[in-house]
């Protein structure tokens, strides 16, 4: 019975996995180590008490290694580093240990690279055809781990984001998703990815790479309606420590978990700007119904004027990224799709401001 006794007050006393996170990380990397595992606990989600150790102390060691491997990451503050490289998760997908996977993968494409924007760009342009995964409507789940999505093969624009936040983060880039759980016109949410270049923050889309450079994507025209403090139609970046409120994830609205920072004035005008927005035409073509997009050429005009020519989306495309004509308010638009005797069109009325979303069905053209 006495045996029994101590047994039980032995038990009682053994660290708890934070804990003995807490005791790895103070001694193998002192100060910077212990106030690391603290505001990880600190800002953790509840459903995340029960991690393995393991997983918390791998990914603190590499966070580590990292900050002291690459360039950009060896003069971040410790404010960045703490939010931006060092958390294991961005929203609330499957906990698993991606650091050391990601890191392997990710080191000899960035070996070249000297800052920060580089590092991001080139992973965008190689990691994803690198791990062959890409756009699908197809995937399991919209908020999938690293893993999931590299089993898949896929992802749509939330799992591709948490890769290419997880990627960059493996080699010391401050990175977090970005978006918003709704667009102004309610055709849904959008993720995308931005970086810290060392001056201030950049954005991305994830697997949409631009020779152009940074800040620059498809979703910028809709970001530019979002409305700031909104938690739905703002655009909110996530942050491991609640700054501004909570992230909106369209997949579990009612969570309060992960943590958000309102960055909607970086990406929509003042209001004064606003008001003198023109009016825009974005066009999706199906090739029936409820079907598969296509790839074609379209022209805008109207009876006076051609607003130009561009190609619809499909395949690897995101489901929102569409061709968009900037026309004359309320003009009476001739949509063309395809070529020569192929050729069909549609007409539709351009908005008094603002966007109008022409959804155009090959067979019924």
């Amino acid at each position: 019975m006495v045996l029994h006794a101590v047994a039980l007050v032995f038990f009682s006393l053994a660290p708890t996995s934070w804990e003995s996170f807490s005791q790895h990380a103070e001694t193998k990397h002192g100060d910077l180590g212990r106030r690391a595992a603290a505001f990880l606990q600190e800002h953790a989600p509840s459903y995340d008490q029960e991690l393995p150790a393991e997983l918390l102390i791998e990914n603190l060691d590499l966070a580590m290694q990292a900050r002291s491997t690459f360039a950009w990451a060896q003069h971040l503050s410790e404010e960045r580093f703490l939010n931006d490289v060092l958390p294991y998760a961005v929203f609330d997908e499957r906990r698993e240990p991606w650091r050391a996977d990601l890191l392997k993968r990710c080191a000899p494409l960035v070996a070249d690279c000297t800052t920060a924007a580089e590092a991001a760009q080139t992973l965008n342009r190689e990691f994803f055809n690198l791990v062959n995964v890409h756009y699908n409507t197809k995937r399991r789940a919209t908020n999938q781990s690293p893993s999931e999505s590299i089993e898949q093969g896929m992802a749509t624009c939330t799992g591709l984001s948490i890769l290419l936040v997880d990627a960059c983060r493996s080699v010391g880039v401050p990175a977090r998703a970005a978006g918003v759980a709704n667009w102004h016109d309610q055709r849904g949410n959008h993720t995308w990815v931005e970086i810290h270049d060392g001056e201030g923050w950049r954005f991305l889309g994830a697997d949409e790479y631009d020779a152009k450079g940074l800040d620059r994507g498809w979703f910028t025209g809709a970001a530019s309606k979002a409305i700031a403090g909104d938690p739905v139609f703002g655009v909110w970046a996530t942050s491991w420590k609640h700054i501004d409120g909570y992230f909106t994830m369209a997949w579990n609205p009612e969570s309060r978990a992960v943590g958000g920072e309102d960055v909607t004035p970086r990406y929509a005008p003042p209001q004064e700007e606003a008001a003198k927005r023109g009016s825009y035409v974005s066009v999706r073509l199906r090739e029936k119904a409820g079907g598969e997009r296509m790839a074609l050429p379209v022209t805008v005009s109207d009876a006076f004027q051609n607003y130009g020519s561009q190609r619809t989306r499909a395949g690897r495309s995101d489901m929102n990224d569409m061709p968009r004509f900037e026309v004359l308010p309320e003009a009476l638009l001739t949509i063309t799709v395809g070529k020569g005797q192929n050729a069909r069109t549609a007409s539709r009325r351009a908005a008094a401001s603002g966007e109008l979303l022409v959804d155009l069905v090959w067979d019924e053209m």
